[in-house]
């Protein structure tokens, strides 16, 4: 007898370390492809590895990558992340935050399965929850746009949940302390997790009252680094991200207004609130991907609803159509709480048949949820960052080879200016601006294969014809791909 249970424990471990290298592999054939074929861009990822430059020389970081007048990028988000990953960039290069984040999303899904190993009545999912995690379509979502830290705090929720079911609570703490610093939302989205788990642990008083304790400090924390913290780094004295004008003008008043109009608030959850036609069934496309992967099964487990409700709420209403969708990273949070609610509630069902019936039906749903990502989406997603399984991924217009090396020819002190596709590549320097900012750049990079973006395509004509035909650049390399320009004279002396 014990010898079948140590064989099944093997068998397990082993499709765990399966599980582990596909998905690790099918991460990196998503993430490090789009980054070598030049589809990660200025926003975010350039300005993130230009922070990590910064960091690991001792000095703040001041987002002229994106911004005219330098403020503190600690203003922007408050992401000590960086700083603490700053140090793997003299390893991996510009490839650093993407491989850390597949590495975490990895991390995170073994925290599923060994929350689950934690129950002999979970432990039979221990598998089927962790395919669930790496399957879920937001994980792919991020995956296919840059870095973002918010990815690997919600990869070390899981272990939060299994340090909390161990009741290791001086490990907890160190670890929502670690989660709490990745971005100042994320503590908001802690606040709602702790007290769900407080919910689920209503019968053991000291966890209970711990997890309380816990969403207080994430409170506090979360009010103080956004009221105080971060204007304080800022240039404005403000928080810049409180962009839901159909709340009001700040925290305050957007708590106020959701008490007073809790239905219409709730209308707001599934209506087009900005008449902007491009927003049109963009909610809806959220909400029936969401429900296809298991949401209603959290009706047993409704604690597990009230941890999602900051990450409704942040998207949902936000004045951006765009933040509402399924793209991004803005889905992330889903993946942790809805693996570890959904098959918590499916073991929870007496008939055995039901549970592998609702196991199976629940897989292939997220599985088609993430096809239909990679498919065909409401709101526009770039498809050659994501479908992996399609030739188109692996190639682009570029003479890849051929850039890469241009690229290296430009001295790593220089100050280069260079569209958002470019910047990544070449960020691990003490300054770089996203074209059209070009300041006091020694060297100017362009593509008119790129898009324009933040300005026209009329305008962005318009300037590379004025700087090629300028006393003040040369050009350095030009070919159908790509062109480099030089500024003949310090521009200090201009």
């Amino acid at each position: 007898m014990q010898s079948n249970s140590g064989n099944m424990i093997v068998k397990k471990k082993h499709n765990l370390i399966l599980v582990i290298l596909i998905f690790g592999t099918i991460y990196s054939l998503i993430s490090i492809v789009n980054h070598y074929h030049f589809r990660t861009y200025a926003l975010d990822l350039g300005a993130y590895t230009n922070a990590l430059y910064d960091y690991t020389h001792f000095q703040w970081n001041d987002s002229t990558v994106f911004k005219n007048v330098g403020e503190n990028l600690l203003a922007d988000h408050f992401d000590l992340y960086l700083i603490l990953f700053s140090p793997f960039s003299l390893i991996f290069g510009t490839y650093t935050l993407l491989i850390l984040q597949i590495v975490f999303l990895l991390f995170g899904a073994i925290g599923i399965y060994k929350f689950f190993e934690t129950s002999p009545q979970t432990a039979r999912f221990s598998i089927h929850a962790t395919i669930y995690y790496c399957l879920f379509f937001g994980v792919f979502s991020a995956l296919s746009f840059d870095y973002h830290s918010n990815v690997v705090a919600a990869s070390l929720i899981p272990w939060f949940f299994y340090l909390i079911n161990k009741r290791k609570l001086a490990s907890s703490s160190l670890l929502l302390l670690a989660i709490i610093v990745a971005k100042e939302n994320t503590s908001l989205w802690l606040v709602f997790v702790c007290l769900g788990l407080a919910i689920q642990y209503r019968k053991d008083s000291p966890i209970r009252n711990y997890l309380m304790l816990a969403a207080l400090f994430c409170l506090i924390y979360f009010i103080s680094i956004t009221s105080f913290v971060m204007p304080a780094f800022s240039n404005g004295n403000t928080y810049p991200h409180f962009q839901y004008s159909v709340l009001g003008e700040n925290f305050h008043e957007a708590i106020f207004h959701l008490l007073r109009h809790p239905f219409e608030m709730l209308k707001i959850l599934f209506t087009n609130h900005t008449n902007n036609p491009h927003g049109d069934y963009v909610k809806l496309e959220l909400h029936a991907l969401v429900i296809l992967s298991g949401l209603p099964l959290l009706l047993k487990k409704p604690q597990f609803l009230l941890m999602l409700i900051p990450i409704y709420f942040q998207k949902l209403f936000h004045d951006n159509f765009s933040m509402w969708g399924i793209g991004g990273q803005y889905s992330i949070e889903f993946a942790p709480i809805m693996a570890i609610g959904i098959f918590m509630a499916i073991s929870e069902f007496k008939n055995i048949k039901l549970k592998n019936i609702l196991s199976v039906t629940v897989l292939s749903l997220t599985l088609f949820c993430t096809l239909r990502t990679m498919d065909n989406t409401i709101f526009p997603i770039s498809k050659s960052r994501i479908r992996l399984y399609q030739a188109s991924h692996y190639t682009s217009d570029y003479n890849e080879s051929n850039l890469h090396r241009q690229f290296s020819l430009i001295p790593k002190d220089a100050i280069v200016s260079a569209q958002s596709a470019f910047v990544p590549q070449m960020a691990l320097r003490d300054k770089i601006y996203q074209f059209p900012l070009i300041k006091d750049a020694e060297y100017v990079v362009y593509s008119m294969k790129e898009n324009s973006y933040p300005i026209t395509g009329d305008e962005f004509i318009a300037l590379v014809n004025q700087l090629e035909n300028s006393n003040e650049w040369s050009i350095q390399y030009k070919d159908e791909d790509i062109t480099i320009l030089k500024r003949k004279c310090n521009p200090i002396q201009l």
